[in-house]
């Protein structure tokens, strides 16, 4: 990331933050810019470039009735029929194009011994992400400060794997997640170290169409286990793959976004884009 993409990230931050401590407030254009050291005008236009919709609207996205508004919409559609038989529109992406993988007992208590592990860095619209793959698939995305923190990250995980900095086309593959034209998208697979309950919470997770918002409780009730909301939660604060596996659109039923492993900001920056790139 160069110095001008990490201050223009940092500057959107900051936005981001005043907007979702302010949002009671509507705080208009001019007093958000001035939070961030610029004129009404270069503001505006550097949140469009980077949302894709006006600072007004990413006010909408980004508001507790907003969200509220969203639930209401997905309650009833999130896991229908419909979702389980393929895709049917751009903000479906995962049904068609994610599966999961779990990794072999061996693997799992092994802790990766005799896995090769390929690792990559990458700019996102969130900022920097580490990305890693096996022969079998996609293992860790995570969003990152610096490089050499996010290796140390991952290594915690698989600690005994053999590793190499290297692009594969695995990671090319998930990358292009972040474009607007997933129609091309080769199919996804995921190889992942987890239980059999966190593997289904996070498929289930996959079910989330872009744009569109889930409750812990929905979640239970999708793998058939209504009164272990609780114990969801912590299968999504666990999730190993940023963004891919959707855990940013699971929110408290209140409406009130709710915590996010890679930091509370960006899960509402992530709400609030994906919102505006799917109405835009």
């Amino acid at each position: 990331m160069s110095e001008q993409d990490q201050l223009n990230y940092q500057r959107i931050a900051t936005a981001i933050s005043h907007i979702r401590n302010n949002f009671k407030d509507q705080p208009s254009l001019a007093v958000i810019a001035e939070k961030v050291h610029l004129s009404p005008y270069h503001f505006q236009r550097l949140f469009k470039e980077w949302a894709g919709v006006s600072p007004k609207k990413f006010l909408q996205y980004t508001s507790v009735e907003h969200a509220k508004s969203l639930l209401k919409e997905s309650e009833t559609t999130l896991f229908d029929t419909a979702m389980e038989t393929g895709l049917s529109g751009t903000s479906r992406l995962h049904d068609l194009f994610v599966s999961i993988e779990g990794m072999t007992p061996g693997e799992y208590k092994n802790g990766g011994e005799n896995l090769t592990i390929n690792y990559s860095y990458a700019i996102s619209p969130f900022g920097l992400v580490i990305i890693a793959s096996t022969a079998k698939g996609l293992c860790h995305v995570a969003f990152v400060e610096d490089e050499e923190k996010g290796l140390y990250q991952l290594m915690q995980e698989f600690p005994k794997a053999n590793y190499q900095q290297r692009v594969d086309q695995i990671q090319v593959n998930a990358l292009m997640i972040f474009a607007n034209d997933w129609s091309q998208i080769p199919k996804i697979k995921l190889h992942l170290k987890g239980t059999e309950f966190q593997l289904k919470v996070w498929e289930s997770l996959l079910k989330i169409p872009k744009g569109a918002l889930a409750t812990y409780g929905t979640i239970a009730k999708d793998i058939g286990k209504p009164n272990a909301s609780r114990a969801v939660g912590t299968a999504i604060g666990s999730n190993p793959i940023a963004y891919l596996i959707p855990c940013h659109r699971v929110i408290q039923s209140s409406g009130n976004l709710g915590g996010y492993r890679w930091d509370p900001l960006r899960k509402t920056s992530i709400i609030g884009w994906e919102a505006a790139k799917t109405q835009h």
